[in-house]
């Protein structure tokens, strides 16, 4: 008993996902939703400095490099004299 390759094809139109398919695009729409809601939370939890914190920062970093860089014996305290 020989069957040719053209009996076991089957009609393009015969061919569907079936309930195989569609419980894999299920599961991938499930998976996809509770990783945005999961990436949600975890962003709600990230504390990132306010614009005000930016600028006073920024400030006092200016404020520092305009005053120029303190040494070990560039004391700001009260001179004694020898």
């Amino acid at each position: 008993m020989t069957v040719s390759a053209a009996a076991l094809l089957a009609a393009p139109e015969d061919v569907t996902p079936g309930a195989l398919g569609f419980f894999v695009v299920l599961a991938l729409g499930v998976a996809l939703y509770l990783l945005v809601r999961s990436m949600n939370k975890q962003i709600a939890r990230i504390e990132a400095p306010s614009e005000e914190e930016l600028k006073q920062a920024d400030w006092e970093r200016r404020r520092q490099e305009e005053s120029g860089p303190r040494g070990p014996g560039d004391d700001a305290g009260p001179q004694r004299g020898p």
